[in-house]
């Protein structure tokens, strides 16, 4: 059973959440305020968070920084304020996905399932590791960066990256197929498991944001119209491997 954390301070939909999560299969746990949050991450275990962006205590994206500086686990943020800048701040910090309030119960449980398919295999993984069915040290290299799927982890000339959980499965998918096309429509659903029909920003948000922290030593190059590609070093081709 995947544990969610629900940080807010509306009673109501907590009980709301809790009562239709926990009959899909999940096991929710509610924070009404950022430092119960804080706590609550401290002394015990969850598979992903959901984080409203106005807490009585502390800014939701304060928090936000927070959880990624020291947690690994997937976000998404709630927001009950109209203003798209609220939701690219939220993506641009660092956010997986964004929600609006009021939401759309299925809808959330959707988005919930895409992201934890996404992120619970990389944890099945390192837990196998002992077993060596799977190894560790494979590495994807292309030019100075390198990626361990097993760890999720990606480097540039062995300094780490930090990459939301999103970010990773964009960039882990434009890199298993480095030089070729992969349309807007595959990165939606396959890396971040939204539909593709209701394309908005959010792929914007993700790839811009990738852009910045790999800076020059990979190349995402946009296709207008049809998607985007990971350009290949042009030096050797060889700089691409497989270790």
């Amino acid at each position: 059973m995947k544990r969610i954390l629900f940080i807010d301070d509306d009673f109501e939909l907590g009980e709301l959440l809790g009562s239709y999560l926990n009959g899909e299969g999940f096991s929710l746990q509610t924070a009404h305020d950022a430092m119960s949050g804080v706590e609550k991450l401290k002394e015990d275990t969850f598979d992903i968070v959901l984080l409203d962006i106005m807490l009585p205590d502390m800014n939701g994206f304060d928090l936000l920084q927070k959880i990624r500086n020291e947690y690994m686990m997937p976000v998404i943020m709630l927001t009950g304020r109209s203003d798209e800048i609220d939701k690219v701040v939220g993506l641009e910090m660092g956010a997986d996905d964004y929600v609006a309030k009021p939401c759309q119960l299925r809808e959330l449980a959707a988005r919930i399932r895409a992201i934890l398919r996404r992120t619970i295999p990389a944890k099945a993984a390192r837990a196998t590791i002992a077993s060596q069915r799977i190894d560790p040290t494979h590495k994807i290299i292309i030019g100075s960066m390198s990626l361990t799927p097993s760890a999720r982890s990606v480097q540039i000339e062995d300094s780490p990256v930090q990459l939301t959980s999103a970010e990773y499965n964009v960039l882990e998918m434009l890199t298993s197929n480095a030089g070729a096309l992969i349309t807007r429509e595959q990165l939606l659903e396959d890396a971040l498991g939204r539909d593709p029909s209701l394309d908005d920003y959010v792929l914007n948000v993700h790839m811009s944001n990738l852009r910045r922290k790999l800076k020059h030593c990979a190349t995402i190059k946009t296709i207008r119209g049809n998607g985007y590609l990971l350009a290949i070093p042009e030096q050797t081709p060889q700089q691409i491997m497989h270790m």
